[in-house]
């Protein structure tokens, strides 16, 4: 299988099981979301536009220098704090008071490094 559909897989797998799980205690919800009889999270998010741009973001990641990649991975991660933010105020996202938006920051952070270690992990064993 092509390292960057497994990656994008292993990215959905990833977003759709942290999702589950903070549904799941309570931390945040998705009010608007496809199919919502069904799935208590958005799988729009999850299956099509997470693997999307993973895809995107190793494409462009693997092209450029690694210190311009390390502002690429903390200003994406910057995008999702303040999106989060604005998916919340158009009433897609209510995360619970107590939650930090600091900690999509950190997670999104997180998320990308693993995501690019594990794409050159596979490069490398190709």
């Amino acid at each position: 299988m092509n390292i960057y559909l497994t990656v994008a897989l292993f990215a959905s797998l990833v977003g759709t099981y942290l999702d589950l799980i903070f549904v799941g205690k309570g931390m945040y919800h998705f009010p608007v979301r496809v199919f919502p009889e069904v799935f208590s999270i958005n799988i729009l998010f999850t299956l099509v536009i997470l693997p999307l741009f993973t895809i995107t973001f190793l494409v462009v990641a693997k092209r450029v220098q690694p210190f311009i990649r390390f502002i690429m991975i903390v200003f994406i991660s910057i995008v999702f704090f303040f999106s989060e933010q604005v998916a919340e105020q158009l009433g897609w996202f209510i995360h619970q008071p107590e939650w930090n938006h600091g900690y999509s920051f950190f997670g999104y952070l997180l998320f990308l490094i693993v995501v690019w270690r594990l794409f050159l992990f596979l490069l490398k064993i190709r």
